[in-house]
């Protein structure tokens, strides 16, 4: 009998170690779903965005920014060229043929300070009669665009307030930005104020034109690369806490693990790795591979490094030490004090990527987050 019970205790003992040997697909997929969920997390997001339901192109203006920001691997090449850590791109969706353009602001987190608002506006080459008839002929018209007040009657008192006004040539066709920030500041605080925007076009001295030689791009009966856009400069307040930043990374690092001479593998793999230097190692992130390749444009994924290696006494210069690592590693080596161990091989520069994407309304978003890389490593 007690040698059926000990032979029982001996198979349930070795079931358990089994099950923690070789997780089931079950826990392999739940571990898989907390990994992504904090992933989202370090991206601010509580879950990923729905991809476009059709075959959908960022705007020309968002994928020129991203390009002269970050590089391929959406590492941040030049950090002075963003305001804030956030851009969003809205396209306006009323499709109205007269110049009043509405957009809808809902995805702009209540956290997020805005900083700059850009009304941008496709200009149409001028009608012909328009610029060349005798004594009337045109070179320039004024555009004023105003933040409509009172939707059923923005041409009365108090039924719209002047945001910018511009001479514009009548020769050329192309992007005009009129900056609105007041008005959008206006919306994110009260989002029943919104009436959107008017735009109307005069003589130089002021006077209406009818019909008015200047024309933009609405958003009905035009390409979607013309539509009218709002772009919005924020900040949502989340910064990289302690490392420095600042510069595009020289991507060189100290020179990876390289297999060793046949004449040293009898060494044990355990005490070889103790032996490497600490130094910088890749570390591939494929949104493709996770399933996020659907929402993120670019891009596809990047190489965020990690640090590995001992940290020995004495630390040399290419440790990279701090000064309290070197009298860490002297108090170890020395025993001077029970329970201090040697440095640690941690990143000691840091850098920042930026993410284009779809939101969940599918605006393209270019956001830009710190501490992603690991720029160098020493001992610490």
């Amino acid at each position: 009998m007690l040698r059926t019970v000990l032979l029982l205790l001996l198979l349930l003992l070795l079931l358990a170690l089994a099950r923690t040997a070789s997780p089931g697909p079950a826990s392999v997929a739940i571990r898989r779903a907390e990994a992504l969920k904090k992933l989202l997390e370090v991206f601010g997001m509580e879950d990923p965005p729905a991809p476009p339901t059709h075959s959908k192109q960022p705007p020309q203006y968002m994928v020129d920014l991203f390009n002269s920001v970050a590089n391929a691997d959406g590492v941040t090449k030049n950090p002075d060229i963003l305001e804030g850590n956030t851009v969003r791109s809205f396209l306006e969706k009323t499709h109205s043929e007269e110049m009043r353009f509405l957009f809808v602001l809902s995805s702009v987190a209540k956290n997020e300070k805005i900083l700059t608002a850009e009304l941008h506006l496709f200009r149409l080459w001028p009608r012909v009669t328009d610029v060349t008839d005798g004594p009337k002929r045109q070179h320039f018209c004024q555009v004023n665009v105003y933040q409509v007040l009172e939707k059923d009657k923005p041409d009365t008192p108090g039924g719209k307030k002047l945001l910018a006004a511009r001479l514009v040539s009548l020769q050329t066709s192309g992007w005009e930005v009129f900056t609105i920030t007041p008005a959008v500041r206006d919306w994110t605080e009260d989002e029943s104020s919104n009436q959107g925007l008017l735009v109307t076009v005069q003589s130089r001295g002021g006077a209406p034109l009818d019909p008015p030689p200047l024309q933009f791009a609405s958003g009905r009966g035009h390409h979607e690369s013309k539509k009218p856009m709002l772009v919005l400069f924020t900040d949502d307040g989340r910064r990289g806490a302690s490392l420095p930043t600042a510069g595009f990374p020289e991507l060189t690092p100290q020179a990876p693990d390289l297999p060793a001479p046949k004449s040293r593998r009898s060494r044990s793999t355990r005490s070889l790795g103790r032996l490497q230097p600490c130094q910088r190692h890749p570390l591939s992130v494929d949104f493709e591979e996770i399933g996020w390749s659907g929402w993120i444009i670019s891009p596809r994924g990047y190489n965020a490094f990690h640090c590995k290696g001992s940290c020995p006494f004495p630390l040399g210069e290419n440790m990279r030490p701090t000064n309290h690592a070197t009298v860490q590693s002297i108090i170890n080596a020395l025993k001077l004090s029970e329970g201090v161990s040697s440095p640690c091989c941690v990143p000691d520069k840091l850098f920042s990527i930026n993410l284009l994407y779809f939101d969940d309304d599918e605006n393209v978003v270019l956001k830009q987050y710190d501490d992603m890389v690991a720029g160098s490593c020493g001992c610490h």
